[in-house]
């Protein structure tokens, strides 16, 4: 995988934040590393197509998503992207089987239906143990059952890229040691490339292979290689 960014965008007017992250490359797990309000979950939801950038371009494996001055603007629907939000952003209202298969086709939005889930959405439900959960609501769940939910829902897209937005922000101390264990086994068992934002330097140890320092909505200085022990 090969990821360009090289971007401009001021959010909230002539008085707001200036994002202007330039980064290049070509390893498979990437993280995005620095304090809250550095910008992180905003040069995320630019690639991701959820925030227009005033200038620039964004390019994912030669594939150009984002060019200002050619006019190209993927729609976020078509970038082949999958978005994990800190939150996991699962719908309330939907059951578990309804929330993997939001956005696979038409006919998720029925509440009272319990169509099976296509194959490539079932695959992730056994990955993750799902199955005895599919008609549970999300209020319902463990913080660790819904990460998992989220990540069903996304990797059945068959994306190209998948998007981590400090996915383990929202656990406890013992939970997040446990789920980060998790990602890591993931990353190893899957062919998809992966981006992480965080603040926190144990999820750059056991989730990337290069990290970008970003702070007051700019890459400091050049990408660093991540060092791990004989053992890791």
């Amino acid at each position: 995988m090969s990821l360009s960014v090289d971007i401009e965008c001021r959010v909230g007017g002539d008085d707001g934040f200036l994002l202007r992250p330039r980064w290049r490359t070509d390893a498979r797990r990437v993280a995005l590393f620095g304090p809250s309000g550095s910008g992180k979950s905003l040069t995320m939801q630019a690639i991701a197509g959820l925030l227009r950038p005033d200038r620039g371009r964004i390019e994912v494996s030669g594939r150009v998503l984002f060019d200002a001055g050619a006019r190209v603007d993927v729609p976020p629907r078509e970038r082949r992207l999958a978005y994990l939000f800190q939150d996991y952003a699962l719908f309330p209202h939907l059951t578990v089987r309804q929330n993997i298969g939001f956005g696979l086709r038409r006919g998720w939005l029925n509440l009272h239906g319990r169509r099976p889930l296509p194959e490539r959405a079932q695959r992730w439900v056994r990955a993750f143990g799902l199955g005895a959960l599919l008609d549970r609501y999300p209020a319902e769940l463990s913080g660790g059952q819904r990460q998992r939910v989220a990540l069903a829902r996304a990797l059945s897209t068959d994306p190209g890229l998948l998007l981590l937005d400090e996915p383990l922000s929202a656990l406890d101390a013992g939970l997040r040691t446990h789920m980060r264990e998790e990602l890591a086994q993931l990353q190893r068992d899957i062919d998809i490339p992966t981006v992480l934002i965080t603040h926190d330097q144990a999820d750059v140890q056991a989730l990337a292979d290069e990290v970008f320092h970003i702070a007051h909505g700019e890459i400091q200085g050049d990408a660093e290689r991540v060092e791990r022990g004989a053992g890791a």
